[in-house]
């Protein structure tokens, strides 16, 4: 079984250039003809995509009902703010310890499934959850959403930041962004990543060396669960409300692809490429034509026919070709990684 070689950058040159991209945004988004609300979006899909890409891409699971989970996060939000405390931190970690817990406990039902049955029971507690959203009406306002959310000051003890404004919000999740980014860098090459990966590989050889499979897959779809919730806590205060659709099977779907044009399956950072991708594709396409998401689900189609490794598997490829390398050259998940120190991972 072969683990990705050596020990990885702990700020690679990817992880700076999309940090600056982002940070630069005010600068030039407006003349290009975009707005900054769209930056927000983007950086809040991508931090769910990249959550959804630990389970799916890391660990080999497809989970179809992944919606729910940032749906539950945003409800969460709202309805810890409402009923409980309107404290930002408090209302954050919340939404996150309630979206997690509700993927433990999921987690516990699927976990000892694999493949297509996976992927059904996925579909199905999703589902669920959406229904609860759509008819419980006392709580979570059913197909009128949770409204009047306020986007709470972010109070450090000895200074508070105002986050009404679109500006203020965005470097406020840029911060929340940027310390996901780097903890799961981190986490995916630490030795759990590692396992997550041997899992993907072949679950049956990684259970024979003596790794616990159900338990990392498990805490695999539990952590991306908490990720989901935080982006979801985060899109409640940009949108000021949660409403049932951000849980529906189609929303699920975006994530997937997402994921997928990106090159999620064979790049960390593919999730980052797909989820941008995405958003500018709906409100480029969305400004001409109703139909945006006939063209784009072409787009993706022709992407999972002749590139099925995605954006970022495309360029993989090209460096392969192209690069100043010695020998062949391998393309993982990892990056593109000479055949010599491929072999030498492997020793």
């Amino acid at each position: 079984m072969q683990l990705p070689a050596g020990r990885a950058a702990l700020f690679p040159a990817p992880m700076w250039l999309v940090v600056v991209l982002l940070l630069s945004t005010p600068l030039w988004v407006s003349r290009v003809g975009l707005y900054q609300y769209l930056a927000l979006e983007i950086m809040i899909w991508m931090m769910f995509a990249l959550g959804y890409n630990l389970l799916l891409g890391f660990t080999g699971l497809p989970s179809f009902g992944h919606g729910a989970y940032f749906g539950i996060g945003a409800y969460a939000f709202g309805l810890i703010q409402h009923k409980l405390v309107a404290n930002l931190w408090v209302d954050l970690f919340g939404a996150v310890l309630v979206a997690a817990a509700c993927g433990a406990l999921v987690g516990l039902f699927i976990s000892h499934r694999r493949g297509i049955y996976y992927a059904l029971l996925t579909i199905a507690f999703g589902q669920v959850a959406w229904f609860i959203a759509n008819k419980w009406h006392s709580i979570t306002g059913g197909e009128d959403g949770l409204l009047n959310i306020r986007r709470l000051p972010a109070d450090f003890g000895f200074v508070a930041f105002d986050l009404k404004s679109n500006e203020a919000l965005f470097f406020f999740a840029l911060a929340v962004f940027t310390a996901v980014l780097v903890a799961l860098w981190r986490l995916v090459h630490s030795p759990f990543g590692r396992v997550l990966s041997a899992i993907q590989q072949n679950e049956t050889r990684a259970s024979f060396v003596g790794y616990n499979v159900w338990l990392y897959k498990w805490l695999s779809f539990t952590l991306s669960t908490a990720l989901a919730g935080l982006a979801g806590a985060l899109f409640a205060m940009t949108q000021q409300s949660a409403y049932p659709n951000v849980m529906s099977l189609h929303n699920s779907g975006f994530v997937v692809m997402m994921v997928l044009i990106g090159g999620g399956l064979v790049s960390f950072w593919g999730p980052l490429i797909g989820a941008a991708f995405f958003i500018l594709a709906r409100d480029l396409l969305g400004a001409y034509t109703e139909t945006w998401l006939l063209w784009y689900g072409l787009v993706f189609m022709a992407m999972v026919l002749f590139q099925p490794d995605g954006i970022a598997g495309a360029w993989q490829a090209w460096r392969a070709r192209h690069g100043r390398r010695s020998g062949p050259a391998r393309v993982t998940k990892h990056g593109v990684e000479p055949a010599v120190a491929a072999e030498g991972g492997a020793k």
